[in-house]
């Protein structure tokens, strides 16, 4: 009996241990892409804070910031964010060719792009997005990439499409098959209560999605429409007096000064894609099964039998959601 207890209470002391240990193991980082429209919206602002305190946190290694837009102002912006957050030679790409090309009606990039420090004053400056994707993929591990997008999906569709080069002997699609372990979109629409809606980022480069999804290698998880338009965030940090000189902390108090449908805060579309990236969903929504399928009109539907796509549900409350990306847009760089 004497030694029965004694044996319970080392298996019992090894257990707690281990249980400890494991505890303290901190999941490796993410290796991220951030690909962005950086520009017609501003919840793409709040997005890149959370990425950087995920990024601060030792949550996410970015590894370049994409756009998918090709405005002017995109490069010069995006690159005065990177160097606000203390990462001044981040990678940038801006799409080339045929693609979507929108300012932003607030005018907010420009305020950035005047307000903040930064290197880069011309998308020329910049790296062919496709080449630097290229680039980036074939460098990296073998299935150790996630990507995210929060934009158009034009750089997706063009990094499928693309051939071998002087970075890989790899087509695109392998290449994405090889490298990139899953793609989080900020795209569609899944409540059918909102019948056939056309999301703005597919409807505005609909080829491009369309192609994409449908030809795509790896899993994707997709933040539709629904779940960030029940999400509001920007009050905390223009709240804050202790905030001062941030560009996040400008925007958001600039354009929701200008739209009184953000009295109660901005919709938060892009943020829930990156918080779904770097820490995955099941501490956040819960998540359906299947396909995308999307239409030659912008419009998506979901093939229920399909096994590459999960969408997002809501599970959390929303207060509680709000709470935890409002605390991450409110890291500041050290």
């Amino acid at each position: 009996m004497y030694f029965k207890s004694i044996l319970f209470s080392c298996l019992l002391f090894t257990s707690t241990l281990f249980t400890l240990v494991q505890a303290q193991i901190k999941q490796a980082p993410v290796n991220l892409i951030f690909d962005t429209d950086f520009g017609p919206d501003y919840d793409d602002v709040g997005a890149m804070a959370v990425m950087y305190a995920l990024a601060y946190n030792g949550e996410c290694n970015i590894l370049a910031t994409m756009a998918s837009n090709k405005h002017q102002l995109i490069a010069p912006a995006l690159d005065a964010m990177n160097t606000y957050f203390n990462h001044p030679n981040m990678p940038i790409g801006v799409v080339k060719g045929d693609a979507v090309d929108l300012p932003s009606w607030q005018k907010w990039d420009s305020l950035i792009a005047a307000n903040y420090p930064h290197d880069v004053t011309t998308n020329r400056q910049a790296e062919d997005a496709l080449k630097l994707y290229r680039k980036i993929l074939a460098a990296q591990p073998d299935t150790s990439v996630t990507i995210v997008t929060v934009g158009f999906i034009t750089n997706m569709c063009n990094l499928i499409k693309s051939g071998p080069d002087e970075f890989s002997p790899l087509t695109g699609a392998a290449l994405i098959k090889k490298k990139v372990k899953l793609l989080v979109s900020m795209a569609a629409c899944f409540d059918k209560e909102m019948g056939t809606f056309k999301e703005f980022n597919v409807v505005k480069d609909t080829a491009a999605a369309r192609f994409a999804f449908d030809n795509w290698p790896t899993p994707i998880i997709f933040s539709g429409f629904e779940i960030g338009v029940k999400i509001h965030t920007g009050l905390p940090i223009i709240n804050d007096s202790n905030i001062t000189h941030s560009p996040v902390k400008d925007v958001f108090a600039r354009c929701m000064s200008l739209d009184p449908n953000d009295a109660e805060g901005r919709m938060s579309w892009d943020q829930t894609a990156v918080l779904v990236a770097v820490r995955g969903y099941r501490n956040y929504f819960d998540v359906v099964k299947g396909k995308i399928v999307t239409n030659i009109n912008g419009t998506n539907t979901w093939n229920k039998d399909g096994k590459r796509d999960l969408y997002l549900v809501q599970k959390m409350p929303l207060p509680e959601i709000e709470k935890v990306l409002n605390d991450l847009m409110m890291h500041q760089p050290q």
